[in-house]
């Protein structure tokens, strides 16, 4: 969660020193406020990768990876299985 050091009272009097009224300060430093906490939730509200969701998406892939190479492995050993046996019964005939 991100957090955000922002003292309001120091803003305040700063906004007071320059010539702002008392009124006026307050209605600015709450406004800043209110602009600082929503684009903190914006932020905590989007979707981003994390570098724990991009490694464990990798592993997936990999996973996905090595039983595609499975696959294609035990084809291969089929084809050659089959290809051996008709050859073989070709020589017969």
């Amino acid at each position: 969660m991100t957090t955000l050091a922002f003292d309001t009272h120091v803003y305040d009097k700063c906004l007071y020193a320059v010539g702002f009224s008392a009124g006026q300060a307050e209605v600015v430093v709450a406004l800043q406020q209110e602009v600082v906490n929503a684009t903190l939730d914006q932020k905590r509200n989007t979707e981003l990768a994390t570098k724990h969701d991009l490694t464990e998406a990798e592993l997936k892939l990999e996973l996905k990876i090595a039983k595609t190479n499975t696959v294609i492995a035990q084809t291969k050993a089929g084809l050659i299985r089959w290809k051996t046996g008709v050859g073989f019964f070709c020589k017969l005939h």
